[in-house]
């Protein structure tokens, strides 16, 4: 069974003193330790290890493929308050709808992620 880490604990994988060098990417936790890339927990000088990347990616000169590459240690567990403002935000919206079908339900979803 893979590790499940959370934000606090995946910051703690940061290649300093050691460490490995562990990062996130849409939810999955990746060792990238052995890419003379990541030394010392430091890609290109903007990135640091330790953090989920999902977003930098978007801007990234490369794609998710080079992630393939590197094994999959674990993944990465939201923060729960994170996931109740979501699921707060859903509600709301799906309040504020004048016919709450399935459909509409999807379209509000959607939107949010």
């Amino acid at each position: 069974m893979m590790k499940k880490f959370d934000e606090k604990e995946l910051a703690t994988y940061d290649g300093r003193n050691g460490k490995p060098v562990y990062i996130a990417y849409k939810g999955k936790v990746y060792d990238v330790s052995s890419s003379f890339l990541w030394k010392n927990g430091k890609h290109q000088v903007i990135h640091r290890a330790g953090m989920d990347l999902t977003e930098a990616f978007k801007h990234a000169p490369h794609g998710e493929e080079v992630l393939k590459r590197f094994p999959v240690v674990g993944f990465l567990r939201k923060n729960e308050n994170d996931q109740k403002r979501v699921i707060s935000r859903i509600l709301q919206q799906i309040s504020q709808m004048e016919e709450t079908s399935i459909k509409g339900i999807n379209i509000v979803v959607k939107h949010l992620f």
